[in-house]
């Protein structure tokens, strides 16, 4: 069984950083891509960034240049760090990644961790 944890969520000042942490743990045989997605109330989710195995990364053009994502491939981690913070990105978020098992390939879902982005 696979499971996400995510870590790292808080209230935070604007023009503050936070660094989200996701640790995948599990039977793992490797990981494929890693990603990041938020839902504020009363809207659908959305991607915010997403990272391959081999490192690409694509980002949410409301967090270019302001969020970083990174991955450890040893520890079956992705992060993200954010920084510059606006209250429009208070949020939950949530980790996803592509896993493949010795029996299966599919996608799980961390449990999320709230940011919250107010003065």
């Amino acid at each position: 069984q696979v499971r996400l944890v995510e870590s790292g969520g808080d209230w935070v000042q604007p023009g503050g950083s936070l660094r989200l942490s996701c640790a995948a743990s599990g039977t793992i045989f490797t990981i494929n891509d890693m990603g990041w997605y938020r839902q504020a109330p009363g809207k659908q989710r959305e991607l915010v960034a997403i990272i391959t195995s081999g490192d690409s990364t694509k980002y949410a053009d409301s967090v270019k240049g302001r969020f970083i994502i990174s991955r450890d491939n040893a520890e079956n981690t992705v992060y993200l760090q954010m920084d510059s913070l606006r209250p429009e990105d208070t949020a939950f978020y949530y980790c996803n990644a592509d896993v493949i098992t010795a029996l299966y390939r599919r996608g799980y879902w961390g449990q999320g961790t709230q940011v919250t982005v107010s003065a």
